[in-house]
Formats: structure tokens, sequence, C-alpha cells
């Protein structure tokens, strides 16, 4: 299984890179039964489907999943909505969006539609119920606390495993989420030397406590805002994280 960064900036697109987003890959069977590449997006916030090009034809994601409804999570299906609705190749097939409940509702008024048929021509909008399979890679929503509901994703293929946070707080569920991953993205979108309101996100120091309570392998710092030195995140994860420690980067790729 491979993740490529598209994009990894907090609250909106920054100098460096777009709002959160992730590409995952792994090889597997499909109908047929022969082997191809299967592919994921975990978010797909604001200025990532621009990104995305550089790294995948946007018509041959399998699917996205939708960690939370804020813009830098998710906005950037307006854009996917066009390009799959007007493409020259004529409209695409519909592909399934999972997310939160009334995703479809939201991303209607997003892009100002009519809820009826809103974008549900191009896209089937699953609410998160449980785990979901698509080829090989299997992606389990855990819900996390933050302002609006929001979700930790996990996503297992052969036998690896990769976690990504979404936005959170500290919380047990994160913890239980992240057990034993194999390669544990993490916002780290607060410092610890501000006064931080509760449950919205979290510090480079606790994304490491979350990454040593449960016993990760290697931990990725991301979602820090343009306004931050990521610097501090990764110094505040170092006080107590002795594991391999990596800030993401657009296009960065782990091998999981």
């Amino acid at each position: 299984m491979k993740v490529t960064v598209i994009g990894c900036s907090g609250s909106y697109p920054g100098p460096e890179a777009p709002a959160s987003c992730y590409l995952v890959e792994a090889d597997g069977v499909d109908e047929s039964g022969r082997i191809r590449t299967w592919r994921i997006l975990l978010d797909l916030g604001s200025g990532a489907l621009g990104e995305l090009h550089n790294h995948a034809d946007p018509l041959s994601i399998d699917a996205v999943f939708v960690s939370h409804l804020h813009a830098d999570h998710c906005l950037d299906l307006c854009g996917y909505y066009v390009l799959r609705k007007y493409h020259p190749l004529g409209a695409q097939p519909k592909i399934p969006v999972w997310g939160p409940v009334d995703t479809a509702r939201r991303m209607a008024k997003a892009y100002d539609l009519d809820e009826d048929p809103g974008m549900n021509e191009e896209f089937d909008f699953l609410d998160y119920a449980g785990p979901v399979q698509i080829g090989p890679i299997t992606i389990t929503p855990t819900q996390v606390v933050h302002p609006v509901t929001a979700y930790a994703l996990r996503v297992e293929a052969d036998g690896r495993v990769l976690v990504y946070s979404g936005d959170t707080g500290i919380c047990d569920s994160l913890v239980q989420a992240a057990e034993g991953a194999h390669v544990f993205i993490a916002e780290a979108a607060f410092r610890d030397a501000d006064v931080n309101p509760p449950d919205i996100h979290l510090t480079g120091r606790e994304a490491a406590m979350v990454a040593l309570k449960a016993g990760v392998e290697r931990l990725v710092l991301t979602h820090i805002p343009a306004w931050h030195d990521k610097i501090i995140a990764v110094t505040e994860a170092s006080e107590l994280w002795r594991g391999p420690l990596d800030l993401a980067a657009k296009g960065a790729v782990y091998e999981v």
C-alpha cells in the first residue's frame, strides 16, 4: 500500500501545499480477476484536485472518503463534480463518496445546486456505518472529537495499516483507531505555547502522545496552518516521540 500526500495545509491552502488530501493506492484483483491498482482519496480539500493531476488520473479514483465537512477537507468535491460531469470523454460513472450524514445536501449547497439531483448523478453518497471494502483496501471510520461530526480513517491492505486522524482533539477513540498503525498521519494544527480551545485540534506533543499510546511505527505530522512554523510541531513531538517522524509535504510518498 502506498500513500501520496496531495495536500496537507491546515485550514486553507497554503503557499506550499493545498489543503487536506491523501491518495492511497494498492494492487488487487478486480471483478474480472485481473490485477490492477485500486485508488482512493482520503479527503479532497481546497486546492487539492489540481495537484492530484500530477500523481494520478482523477478519473481513475475508485472512491472518496471525507473525514468531515469543513471546506479544507471536502470543498474540491465541487470541482471533481464538474470534471466527472463535463469531461470530454463524456459523463463518468458514479463513484462512491463516503462521509458524515448530510454530505450530499451540503455539497449541493456548496455549489449552489438544487438538492435534487444535486451531485447525486455523479457521486453515490454514502453515510459511514462501519468498515468499507474497496478492492483490496478496507477503510474503517472512527468518530473523533471536533466541532462538527468528524472521523479518523483506518486503512488496511495486505496486512499493513495506515491511519489518518482527520481533524480532532485528543480522545480515546483516536488512540483506538491508530492502534498498531505502520504509518500514522496525525494533524498538529495547534501549539502547546498557545491557549487552545478544547476538542478541536492536536498539538505536536499530543500527536506524539497518541502515537505512543497506540504503538504506531511511523508518525507523520500534518494539517499545520500557514500561520505557524511547522518546525514547532516537530520539536513538540520530538520531546516524547523517538521513532520515525516526518513532516507531511506535498508530493511525499510513503510505502506503508
